[in-house]
């Protein structure tokens, strides 16, 4: 293997991007429309990237995957928890800062489109 991208379907692509670019600091790199609407968009924000897709997209590209709900949590390391922290402002939290048997503070929130979303800062990363 050689790289993970996470796909995350959601009823809008475009109703997603605030949360992402905006709060996040991603960059829509690559987008694909789907009738009048956004299919398909590829971000990256440093070494991440993932790909949000529209449902009216996926069931046209591969409707197996809408036959069962999904859920899907993503697990940040990021670099500044402080600076994640701020851009979420005034969303509700999953659970506020904590810190892990593992070495990690982290923070948790649920995107607009309801996938549970882990940031996480390791003191000692190297």
């Amino acid at each position: 293997m050689k790289k993970l991208t996470p796909v995350l379907i959601v009823d809008s692509v475009e109703a997603q991007l605030p949360f992402w670019c905006e709060r996040l600091e991603f960059q829509v790199v690559a987008s694909v429309p789907h009738e009048k609407a956004l299919g398909f968009a590829i971000l990256v924000q440093g070494g991440v990237e993932l790909m949000l897709q529209s449902r009216a997209s996926v069931a046209v590209d591969n409707p197996a995957a809408l036959e069962r709900p999904s859920h899907s949590t993503l697990f940040f390391e990021v670099e500044d928890l402080d600076r994640v922290r701020r851009a979420l402002a005034g969303l509700p939290l999953v659970f506020d800062e904590r810190e892990t048997p593992y070495g990690a503070r982290e923070s948790c929130v649920r995107d607009p489109a309801g996938n549970t979303l882990v940031f996480a800062h390791f003191a000692n990363a190297t």
